[in-house]
């Protein structure tokens, strides 16, 4: 690489750095041997680690650990069943991780996969079409509309030469090219005298010299990008790794002490072992990694039927704690689509109807002091200004609009799209015109001449052929010395009157191109010095932008109103990145901070940089270094943060934010293999849906686990107790482990069912830093625990006195635990709202899910088999009374709970 850059070279001193010939090309001799030195055109394969050390990765998370405990438990006491059980979970946690490893190592293959097509080239003064990858530098490609640029080139000669660079750097429109020299600090977007690898020439012709392949490109830089980004552990991972190693620390010690006091007290050691084991068994909360991923799985079920796709489970519930949103602009808040909105002539002025490339739309004609008019077919036929504009715009044209499946869509530049659609609904044929008025020749944009020109034959009815003009307004008032008037007539040109129109629409975000004509005399055939200056006659102006989506406002405001401030960051020019933003809910501007460059990102002090990215809501003109730089300082101020992206350039952001979302239609497949969740619709709305059914996801995981732990946590105290008193076990282990399990399955799995509760979408996110339970939970799962702990005491000691026997007391007990957890099951339904105000029938899987569970009671109860397996007996009305009894008391007892502390959950 020189110390200056290609850009800050002239082309000639490019050729002769890199011992290059700007027409014969490289020889083949030259060739091979920069072959040898470079290596292949493609981006280097990421460094991946062998398969057992990726294995033994997924292992280390402390929630396998007390998988792996309780596996050793069930082992000890002889239960091959549900070990067999237990260490299939942790086999299918171990596949799904792994699973999701070797899919964000995806993301680099298809980036590598990217840059590999043909290119042509000039080798020892012959044309040849080589792969891709056989290029190196100082190789001389040609460049024609429609090729994707095969790698970093130096242009040397260009004849309307226009690229379609957002993959790489955002940018809504092709960006036209020049061989002018750059300053060396010019950044990539503004480089015109460059194409780089991966984007796609979408007008124009040119030629170039290889400057970068492979590892060196561009798109090889953010090849290197992606490779250092490790992808965040979301919120719910790093909770449940918390809570799980707290539980693991509680489980042993709460067993060690068992052990230790019953011996102390004169127990025999093995004795006291088994009872610790009975401890652990009861304290282990087996269902919660089944409910995980079932309540996560029905998320991801429901995301899918909102449009929005989920590649990792556990970004669901991220997603639900999201407090930071960065949007990508074009495709994202807008139809990426260009439109144009409004048209005006020397005579009126116009407002456009539809979006996108489809046919719906009409025009009507504002007029000061009246209501608008719709034009439609007869109002273009009627004003021949506007139809000579809408003419010029749709057949002075390179692109083309198809019907493809259900969608529109345009091949070529967007703005000659734009043209050519709203041509068809002001009624003008073009494909008529052209028919009637073949082109003979044509002069293409260029950045000096600032418009582009075609020659037209003869009209029957009009002598002389005629150059139909589109162009930069400025550039055609210069060319001009009339204007077109509703009639027909020519009139002198006033350009006051125009410019000040020009830039009353731009003020607005349009962007703004002017058109005209000129006839010639009939021998004209050739376009080229064609006497065009100061002779064309101004038809009118067109007005258009990529409009926003009709649902993004109303997203915005929803995602406000629950606490989650939307960042929109592009790569497009500032203003149009304001102005859209300003159509969808979102002030930016630069004189106040709100609205940054990517420039602005590299100069801020990183110490202020986590305030400036706070504040400001639009970025514009961002590379992907800086949106790397923008999440990682927003992560530092304790965001979670969901990044949108279609490009390539927003691969690396999308790795690193919390919630990487990409487009479905418009994405390549490089964004898809880098983020979390792809949006089948590329629908800001659907983001917003997509929060919500997070959101309610975190709560239902939360109300599992609120649901479960006073089960574990008093069956662990009630062995304590025993072994603290020196009494008989109430519940054996073996009733335990079917109190968990079939409980688990059949009662805590129904809450991942819920619904979503009124106001879900109205409060703020959650705080990041709080742990998986509050306090205000906490102290409800101790109070259910020292009531479940108090009434299997009490009962079991009421059965043994009234002569029951122990089996009988023991089955009594279970029965209660049971019983206690079911009334319950239907209080944390909702964690503040009373049980008697959630609908019986909103969420049916609760009320299969306790006829399921009285089934396996009554079985475990009455039946001879299963009171052989379980060391249980038959028990009598009198002592289901009690146990209805004391789970009714339990559940007031709750609901006193849940109305005074409601407001502080």
């Amino acid at each position: 690489m020189p110390e200056i850059p290609h850009h800050g070279l002239p082309a000639h001193e490019v050729v002769l750095l890199l011992e290059a010939h700007p027409f014969e090309g490289l020889d083949p001799d030259t060739v091979s041997r920069r072959r040898q030195l470079y290596g292949p055109n493609v981006l280097p394969r990421s460094k991946r680690g062998e398969l057992l050390r990726k294995t033994a990765r997924q292992f280390n998370n402390p929630l396998i650990y007390v998988l792996l405990a309780a596996a050793g438990v069930t082992t000890y006491l002889g239960e091959q069943l549900d070990t067999f059980v237990i260490l299939a979970v942790v086999l299918v946690n171990t596949v799904v991780g792994l699973v999701q490893e070797v899919r964000a190592e995806g993301a680099l293959d298809a980036l590598r996969h990217l840059v590999q097509t043909h290119a042509a080239v000039i080798r020892g003064g012959v044309r040849l079409e080589v792969p891709s990858e056989k290029l190196v530098p100082g190789d001389l490609v040609l460049l024609e509309a429609g090729d994707k640029v095969p790698a970093d080139i130096r242009l040397v000669r260009l004849w309307g030469l226009k690229v379609d660079e957002s993959t790489l750097t955002g940018e809504s429109e092709a960006v036209s090219k020049d061989e002018v020299v750059l300053p060396a600090a010019t950044p990539v977007a503004d480089r015109r005298n460059m194409v780089y690898g991966g984007t796609l020439v979408t007008a124009g012709s040119g030629a170039g010299i290889v400057v970068a392949t492979g590892g060196e490109t561009e798109l090889g830089e953010i090849h290197r990008l992606m490779g250092t980004v490790q992808p965040m552990a979301t919120p719910l991972t790093q909770k449940l790794s918390r809570f799980s190693m707290t539980l693991t620390v509680g489980i042993l010690a709460l067993a060690a002490f068992a052990f230790i006091v019953g011996v102390a007290r004169g127990q025999q050691p093995a004795e006291m072992f088994t009872a610790a084991v009975a401890l652990a068994v009861g304290a282990i909360p087996e269902g919660l990694p089944a409910a995980v991923t079932v309540t996560l799985a029905i998320g991801v079920r429901r995301m899918a039927r909102r449009r929005a796709v989920v590649r990792r489970l556990p970004v669901v519930e991220t997603l639900g704690s999201t407090t930071v949103i960065c949007s990508d602009k074009t495709g994202t808040f807008t139809e990426n689509q260009m439109t144009v909105r409004a048209l005006w002539t020397p005579s009126a002025q116009y407002e456009v109807s539809g979006s996108g490339y489809g046919p719906e739309g009409t025009i009507r004609r504002r007029a000061p002091g009246r209501e608008d008019v719709q034009a439609g077919r007869s109002e273009a036929l009627d004003d021949a200004a506007l139809r000579w504009c809408l003419l010029a715009g749709g057949a002075c044209n390179d692109a083309t609009v198809h019907f493809e499946g259900d969608v529109w869509g345009a091949r070529g530049d967007p703005t000659e799209a734009a043209m050519l659609v709203v041509a068809g609904k002001g009624g003008v044929d073009i494909k008529e015109f052209l028919e009637r008025t073949p082109r003979l020749d044509s002069i293409p944009f260029t950045s000096e001449l600032q418009y582009m020109a075609t020659l037209h034959a003869a009209e029957p009815w009009a002598p002389g052929s005629i150059v139909l003009v589109k162009g930069g307004v400025e550039r055609l008032l210069e060319l001009c010395y009339g204007q077109m008037d509703r009639g027909g007539e020519t009139v002198p040109v006033e350009p006051k009157t125009v410019l000040r129109a020009a830039h009353a629409l731009a003020a607005t975000g349009l962007r703004v191109l002017a058109t005209a004509l000129v006839r010639l005399p009939p021998e004209s055939g050739v376009l080229a010095g064609a006497p065009i200056e100061r002779n064309l006659v101004l038809t009118g102006l067109q007005a258009m932008l990529d409009p926003p989506r009709k649902a993004a406002a109303a997203a915005v405001e929803a995602c406000h109103e629950a606490g989650i401030a939307v960042k929109m960051i592009t790569g497009d020019h500032v203003g149009t990145a304001v102005s859209i933003a300003a159509s969808v809910g979102l002030d930016g501007n630069p004189e106040d901070g709100t609205a940054l460059l990517g420039i602005d990102l590299d100069n801020i002090p990183g110490v202020e940089l986590t305030a400036a990215v706070e504040r400001a809501t639009v970025f514009a003109r961002v590379s992907p270094e800086q949106k790397l730089r923008l999440i990682n300082a927003l992560q530092a101020g304790g965001h979670v943060v969901a990044m949108t992206g279609d490009g390539v350039n927003d691969a690396p952001a999308l790795r690193q934010a919390n919630v990487g979302i990409a487009m479905g239609r418009s994405g390549t497949e490089v964004a898809k293999e880098a983020s979390d969740i792809v949006l089948t619709d590329d629908n800001f709305a659907t983001i917003e849906a997509a929060v919500e059914e997070g959101r309610n996801v975190f709560d239902n995981l939360t109300k599992f686990i609120v649901w479960t732990l006073p089960t574990n946590m008093g069956e662990g105290l009630v062995i304590l107790v025993a072994i603290l008193i020196g009494g008989t076990l109430p519940i054996l282990p073996t009733q335990i482990l079917w109190i968990n399990m079939t409980t688990a399955v059949a009662l805590g799995l129904m809450l991942a069912f819920e619904p979503g509760e009124p106001g879900l979408m109205s409060r703020p996110p959650r705080n990041p830093a709080l742990p998986l339970l509050t306090w205000a939970l906490t102290l409800r799962v101790l109070l259910v625990s020292a009531l479940l702990v108090g009434g299997t005491w009490w009962i079991f000691e009421w059965e043994l006195a009234g002569g029951a026997s122990l089996p009988e007391a023991r089955t009594s007990a279970v029965n209660l635990f049971v019983t206690v957890e079911l009334f319950y099951l239907f209080s944390c339904r909702s964690l503040t709202r009373p049980a008697w105000r959630m609908g019986p029938f909103s969420n049916p899987w609760v009320v299969v899910g306790v006829l399921i569970q009285a089934v396996g009671q009554i079985a475990i109860t009455y039946s001879p088999v299963m009171n052989g397996l379980f060391h249980t007996a038959p028990i009598g009305p009198e002592a289901w009374l009690r146990i209805f009894g004391l789970a009714l008391l339990a559940s007031m007892v709750v609901a006193v709970d849940k109305r005074f502390r409601r407001h502080i959950l």
